[in-house]
């Protein structure tokens, strides 16, 4: 088979006419061809860190959507699911993208719970990891979140690091404001990679002692606009990430977007594009193409350079994508979840007044991370929402165990009225909601409750959910269809005031008791500075 066109050869940072040759699946020769059509030829797009679970949809759907972006492989941490399911939420991960063309290398999940202070459906240890690692399909350790327990040697933690080590695998890292000698000694552990930096001054401290950094640009935390100069400063330390993209997200672009803005921008096309696929190619030792003989015949056709907008997806030289073809069709997926939980009542999401102040989460627009506020209990006997103040309840409801709710203040959702709830909740996927009045949010739980998993939006007037069966976390329907839907709920929650882009995005990122500063579990609230657990009320 021959495809002729002008080749985008990134080792040589060149651009000329030629032939390619594809014999099973491989580059069997570039020949040049100064009379190729006017065509560009180049490497597909690799997503160097994402959470597939975050797009709602199975691997295979997932993929579905990807190659039509030009996507051909994914680098993807499945501990989303691997929180709910352990194992078998992996190998289910696993199984599900077989069925694809896309290629994905999964990552041994290293924080399974992410911290032992709140309840997940499964534990994945250092002897479940090492065994994971020696899997041909897991070619990594998956971000290493627990930072304290690296820098103190916790030897659970150093155990599943030794375990990569041992069989010669890349280890992530997870690494929020980390600086100083704790940093230091974080990367002299063997980790070589970061997705967390929000400044180019963290990034660039992290670049200097020999880390590598992914830019990342999603549905919740994007960093591009702050980081994306290190594409002059360090082309060959930078690689490009989505981390967690919702579906609305996924079926208008993917790292094709990301790639097309920065070259608009004016930063240097093969440094941009090496970005997107020579350097996760390198540093994670994929499998896939670079349009050199010998390799996989994976690569995208466009005519633009610079809009990037995909005419055609090939893997293992496979057209796996045209233009005007219609979508390739997807096996039906397995139902697989793990949901114990019964309904619950306003009796059990009051707050007795207990001390003269409060804490209260603030949460940002676009930011994983959050501050603490602290405000006057005043002198009612119950703590109550403020809608006026934007102080509303915030409320986790653990799944697997069903304890009693645990219930907070959260101040950025700005909600003038109505509730919403959701059984994606990182990294543990308690089911966690929001809202301005207590007995719709208890709806909204219950709600999510009755379907054993999904996401709820409930007001006065109307209610709607968003049923995600599998894992409590991903759709069985096409992205496409779940984008549609998860659009009209987010529309619903801005409605309700929400002045913020991905409120169920961020509203899940409330429970990850990681990323500083002031988080909630199923367990209370959390103080991820000090790494321990703090009262809702201070004296």
């Amino acid at each position: 088979m021959k495809i002729s066109g002008q080749v985008v050869d990134l080792l040589r940072r060149e651009i000329s006419g030629g032939d390619i040759y594809i014999r099973e699946g491989r580059i069997d020769a570039v020949v040049q061809n100064e009379k190729a059509p006017d065509q560009y030829i180049l490497p597909g797009f690799i997503d160097s860190h994402v959470h597939i679970e975050s797009s709602m949809v199975t691997p295979s759907q997932f993929a579905a959507v990807a190659v039509r972006h030009g996507t051909v492989a994914v680098v993807s941490d499945p501990h989303e699911i691997a929180n709910v399911l352990g194992l078998k939420g992996v190998e289910y991960m696993i199984e599900d993208a077989s069925k694809s063309f896309l290629s994905f290398t999964f990552g041994a999940p290293s924080c399974v719970p992410a911290t032992p202070f709140e309840t997940s459906g499964a534990v994945i240890d250092a002897k479940d990891t090492a065994e994971l690692l020696k899997n041909s399909s897991i070619g990594y350790l998956a971000e290493m979140m627990n930072f304290p327990g690296v820098i103190f040697n916790d030897t659970e933690v150093m155990a599943k690091i030794e375990a990569a080590k041992s069989v010669s695998k890349p280890i992530d890292g997870h690494a929020p404001g980390l600086t100083g000698e704790n940093l230091r000694k974080y990367i002299g552990a063997g980790i070589s990679t970061d997705h967390e930096c929000s400044t180019l001054e963290e990034a660039l401290e992290k670049i200097g002692l020999g880390m590598k950094i992914l830019i990342r640009e999603g549905s919740a935390a994007r960093n591009l606009d702050s980081l994306k100069e290190l594409m002059r400063l360090y082309p060959d330390k930078v690689m490009i990430c989505c981390d967690d993209i919702h579906p609305e997200m996924l079926v208008k672009g993917h790292i094709n977007v990301i790639a097309a803005r920065l070259i608009s921008e004016g930063y240097d096309i093969f440094d941009v594009l090496r970005a997107v696929s020579l350097n996760p190619v390198k540093h994670y030792g994929l499998e896939s193409g670079l349009l050199q003989v010998g390799d996989k015949a994976d690569f995208i056709i466009t005519d633009d350079l610079k809009k990037l907008k995909i005419n055609q997806t090939w893997i293992n030289g496979n057209r796996v994508f045209c233009h005007d073809e219609k979508p390739l069709k997807v096996q039906q997926a397995a139902i697989i979840n793990n949901f114990n939980a019964t309904p619950i009542d306003t009796e059990s999401i009051k707050v007795k007044k207990e001390g003269g102040y409060f804490r209260v989460i603030k949460a940002f627009n676009g930011e994983l991370l959050t501050k603490s506020m602290t405000v006057p209990s005043g002198n009612n006997s119950y703590i109550e929402n403020n809608t006026d103040k934007d102080i509303i309840k915030i409320v986790v409801k653990d799944r697997y165990k069903d304890a009693p709710p645990v219930v907070g203040f959260v101040n950025g959702f700005a909600l003038k009225h109505g509730a919403f709830a959701t059984s994606v909740a990182h990294d543990s996927h308690n089911i966690i909601a929001a809202g301005a009045d207590d007995k719709l949010i208890v709806e909204a739980i219950n709600m999510v409750i009755a379907t054993s998993g999904g996401m709820a939006v409930v007001d006065d007037s109307m209610n709607e959910i968003l049923p995600l069966p599998v894992a409590g976390i991903m759709s069985d329907s096409p992205a496409y269809q779940v984008a549609e839907q998860y659009e009209r709920l987010t529309k619903m929650v801005k409605n309700m005031g929400c002045p913020m882009d991905a409120p169920f995005m961020t509203l899940s990122f409330m429970a990850l008791l990681v990323i500083p500063e002031l988080k909630i579990g199923d367990k209370g609230l959390f103080d991820v500075s000090s790494f321990n657990p703090v009262n809702l009320f201070i004296d």
